[in-house]
């Protein structure tokens, strides 16, 4: 590795799940990647398996990003580095990171204005045609790949990727002291959502699910009430936030009806391309509507988070696999009893 300087002597290959079409997986060796002047190379620990892996390893697609080559699925991920390019300090060798997976181009006017998650070249893993990181190691730019306190886990500094969707969603939604919030769907994004609708001041915080358990891991993850799914609050318990993490039309429409007017309502779970929606409740109630395209300049929030207690990702984790199991980690999501599979590249 000519001007990369590492922790030791690394191996020249790695393993990778690779996703070789719809349903089929396998283990591959690939050559470890060799980091470019500004990035560096990270030994994977973990990393959580989400929502857009299992639909890719179902469907081959999401919306217009299809799979038409091998790909290595995983997005949520937290590591080592080992190596370091030339221009990245020495002293970052062996710092323990947690990886934003999207790298826009920094140069076009949505990254010059501070939301290049709106980049239309921004690289993300696991997103066709890009690599994401069940593997043993990759290479990111030194700048996406930020240093986390001992008081954070390997599996919590992949966790902090879904945690920074949460983050998004509530800033959003002006969530804020005194807040009262409703959202829709326990899962994984939801259940952070909550947590960080706590920790930003919300004084009530009511979840929907269409499953006991999600809903038994939301009242014990902070959330202040929970109601079936496609309930309508009335009148008196309407909500000043309305954060759909679920994607269904029904509690989408639903949550909708139960926010007061002048609120909001952001959409985060992505289900049917069209759904119908309440238009004279908007109109009426002047609600603000927006949608969330994953996030910017979370991490450092997600991390203090993190690191304080004031979320708990940890307790998010229903169960670790290696690299071989990665289709029983895609399959665990099926389970309404299980949270959020983590895979563990170097077993």
């Amino acid at each position: 590795m000519t001007d990369v300087r590492t922790v030791a002597a690394l191996p020249t290959t790695m393993r990778a799940s690779v996703l070789y079409r719809v349903g089929e997986l396998g283990v591959e060796d690939r050559p470890v990647p060799v980091p470019a002047a500004d990035e560096v190379l990270v030994e994977v620990g973990s990393v959580g398996v989400c929502g857009s892996d299992v639909h890719y390893f179902r469907h081959g697609r999401i919306g217009d990003y299809v799979v038409q080559a091998p790909l290595v699925l995983g997005h949520e991920a937290g590591g080592r580095v080992v190596g370091v390019g030339a221009e990245v300090p020495a002293q970052r060798l062996g710092q323990r990171v947690s990886l934003e997976p999207g790298i826009p181009c920094r140069r076009c006017e949505a990254c010059r204005h501070g939301r290049y998650n709106l980049c239309p070249d921004v690289r993300f893993f696991a997103t066709p045609p890009v690599d994401g990181a069940f593997c043993q190691y990759v290479a990111v730019p030194a700048d996406f790949a930020y240093p986390v306190p001992e008081a954070v886990s390997d599996d919590a500094a992949g966790l902090l990727e879904p945690l920074s969707v949460g983050i998004w969603s509530c800033r959003k939604a002006g969530v804020g002291p005194g807040s009262r919030v409703l959202i829709a769907g326990a899962g994984p994004i939801g259940l952070v959502t909550a947590q960080v609708a706590v920790a930003f001041g919300a004084i009530e915080v009511i979840a929907t699910d269409v499953a006991a358990p999600r809903l038994d891991a939301a009242r014990r993850l902070g959330a202040t009430g929970t109601v079936p799914a496609g309930t309508v609050l009335a009148a008196g318990d309407a909500v000043d936030v309305f954060i759909d993490c679920s994607g269904a039309a029904p509690a989408v429409d639903a949550g909708i009806r139960s926010v007061r007017p002048a609120g909001s309502v952001v959409l985060v779970g992505m289900g049917a391309d069209t759904i119908p929606v309440p238009i004279p409740v908007i109109q009426g109630r002047e609600l603000r509507v927006t949608g969330t395209f994953r996030y910017a300049n979370t991490w450092p929030l997600a991390i203090a988070l993190a690191a304080a207690g004031r979320v708990d990702l940890d307790a998010l984790v229903t169960g670790h696999f290696g690299l071989a199991e990665v289709g029983a980690a895609l399959a665990a999501s099926a389970d309404p009893t299980a949270i959020k599979a983590i895979v563990t590249p170097q077993h």
